[in-house]
């Protein structure tokens, strides 16, 4: 359990049993966006109302499971913007059902679970525990079933657009975040070249897994120094991507 994800889960878990106690709690917290100026604080406390024991239950079923693999990859840090960026993004998108009541972390655990997808597209999700689907293909069902709900005329209770909005503002802080590491890994190699210096991240060498120290590191990071090292013995370290590099160099510096 990471940091981050541990906190989200004890905070949607205690304002679930707290509305159970206070029945009439949601009506302040959940989001209405044709009277957000009047509660302009709902867009973010709607993350962290849920509808019902079922609800709860698999919206934090999925930070579970993808959290924590996340929150590693990225840092505590960017992970928790990731998770307030897509539950705002889930907000924006509900604008478009103005009347609608929206409630729950979707937005939030949809971006988390983009974000999933984008570092380990192939990694195959069980649905249902039985039914395994590749993450990128999970996104892309999950994607079309949210847009037909969203312009159909079945939509029922489902917030279909705060799904869609988790999705989007997770894609687009995940490409800022690139975008940001690509300018620093240049200004980088400017600085390396103009003073002579070779950077260890850019640097083509094999990494030295030795160096990191894998005492108290969580168990899916050491299955992807694990799996980085076993990339290394078999395709040789140019095989690694500037991203894998930028994940190892973190490690040794821990």
């Amino acid at each position: 359990m990471t940091p981050w994800v541990a906190r989200l889960l004890a905070a949607n878990v205690a304002l679930f049993a707290l509305g159970a106690a206070v029945p009439d709690l949601w009506v302040f917290l959940a989001l209405r966006p044709r009277y957000v100026l009047q509660q302009p604080w709902t867009p973010i406390t709607y993350m962290f109302v849920h509808a019902g024991l079922w609800h709860l239950f698999f919206n934090m079923l999925a930070l579970f499971f993808f959290g924590p693999r996340v929150e590693q990859r990225l840092g505590s840090q960017r992970f928790i913007v990731l998770y307030t960026l897509s539950g705002l993004g889930g907000a924006a998108l509900s604008f478009l059902t103005p009347m609608a009541a929206i409630v729950g972390a979707s937005g939030a655990t949809f971006g988390v679970f983009l974000a999933f997808a984008m570092f380990w597209p192939h990694e195959r999700i069980l649905i249902w525990g039985v039914i395994p689907v590749e993450a990128r293909v999970l996104v892309l069902l999950t994607t079309l079933y949210s847009l037909w709900g969203g312009t159909g005329s079945f939509g029922g209770k489902i917030a279909h657009w705060a799904h869609l909005g988790g999705y989007a503002a997770a894609y687009l802080y995940l490409r800022w975040l690139d975008a940001r590491s690509d300018r620093r890994q240049f200004k980088k190699r400017v600085e390396d070249a103009t003073f002579g210096r070779r950077s260890a991240i850019v640097s083509t060498a094999a990494p030295d897994f030795d160096a990191i120290k894998r005492d108290g590191l969580h168990a899916l990071t050491l299955e992807e120094l694990d799996r980085l090292r076993a990339k290394v013995a078999a395709e040789g370290a140019n095989a690694l991507t500037p991203d894998e590099r930028a994940f190892l160099h973190r490690m040794k510096l821990r």
